[in-house]
């Protein structure tokens, strides 16, 4: 039986188990178009069960190798894991430069395991539109958890809070000591810090560091206190007690509330994306007319200024 083109029975198909399905409906809501509307009206719904994790850090610091990890535990545990890689995207095609073939080959035949790596598209603030709506489209799906998993670089950091319910920032010894954790604003980010590598020179020195920064951020007896916990990835050696950690997060959520926050901020974001997404394209339609082309002439010969043409564009792109 083929995969079905019909949004409605693709969603269907997806939902039921079926893997490429899936992967057709993920590229479709890459597409963005109407399509990609549509699919999303359907698939909301359904979702708001899954367990968001994102997991983030500078590059090299193993993060695939620790989510290889945290998905071979999960699946011990009978959960079934989605992970989504965000990769930098060619600035050529658009598309990631790291496939998700090189990654995790071991659990390609898994069935309940799906692994998709995105681009980023070139997107300065960080994840794509694409990439928070592709973790609607696996919470529909029925994983228990989705790992997002980021590139490391830009500021992907600042959306990965907003899309994660719960945030590891990995980091190794050679990453720099805690302050330069401090100015790359990771510390307002993290829900757990993993110290991978961690049996590597100066290790114990970042750990110590890292807690007593933790220390120094104002809370009282409500507020999560950020875990510094130490892996090695390679080795497998401490993600048991970090999986433990991200389970005790998971629970503070729920009994603080915080977790319905976070959702709602999500929704916040897709709201403006989503209202972005649209006028942006509606702009671009305008200054592809002669009168778009007309004003671009005229700012040119600075017969008007930016703010006034940008008035008169936003009144064209409105109608």
């Amino acid at each position: 039986m083929g995969i079905p083109s019909d949004p409605k029975l693709l969603v269907e198909s997806a939902r039921a188990g079926n893997r490429a399905a899936l992967a057709r409906l993920i590229s479709r809501i890459e597409h963005r178009n109407q399509d990609t509307r549509t699919l999303i009206s359907l698939l909301y719904p359904h979702t708001g069960k899954a367990q968001v994790w994102g997991i983030t850090g500078p590059p090299g610091a193993g993060k695939s190798t620790l989510v290889d990890r945290l998905v071979s535990r999960l699946r011990g545990e009978g959960k079934t894991v989605a992970v989504v890689a965000v990769d930098p995207s060619s600035p050529f095609s658009g598309g990631a430069i790291l496939g998700d073939r090189i990654r995790m080959q071991k659990h390609t035949a898994d069935p309940g395991v799906y692994i998709r790596s995105l681009g980023t598209r070139g997107r300065h603030g960080g994840l794509s539109h694409s990439t928070k709506e592709t973790v609607l489209a696996l919470d529909a799906a029925g994983f228990d958890v989705v790992l997002v998993e980021t590139a490391g670089v830009g500021q992907t950091e600042l959306d990965i809070l907003r899309l994660a319910q719960t945030v590891i920032v990995v980091l190794v010894p050679e990453s720099g000591d805690s302050i330069q954790v401090m100015k790359a604003g990771l510390m307002e980010i993290s829900d757990v810090f993993a110290v991978n590598k961690a049996d590597r020179p100066e290790a114990d020195k970042l750990v110590r560091e890292l807690v007593a920064n933790v220390g120094l951020n104002p809370h009282d007896e409500n507020s999560w206190i950020i875990p510094v916990m130490k892996t090695e990835a390679a080795r497998d050696v401490g993600t048991v007690e970090l999986l433990g950690e991200i389970a005790r997060h998971q629970e503070y959520l729920e009994k603080s509330g915080k977790k319905a926050e976070k959702a709602k901020v999500f929704l916040k974001e897709e709201l403006v994306d989503i209202l972005i997404e649209g006028l942006r394209n509606s702009l671009d339609s305008v200054l592809g007319t002669d009168g778009g082309r007309d004003l671009l002439e005229r700012l040119y010969r600075k017969e008007i200024a930016p703010y006034e043409a940008a008035k008169v564009l936003s009144g064209q792109a409105g109608e």
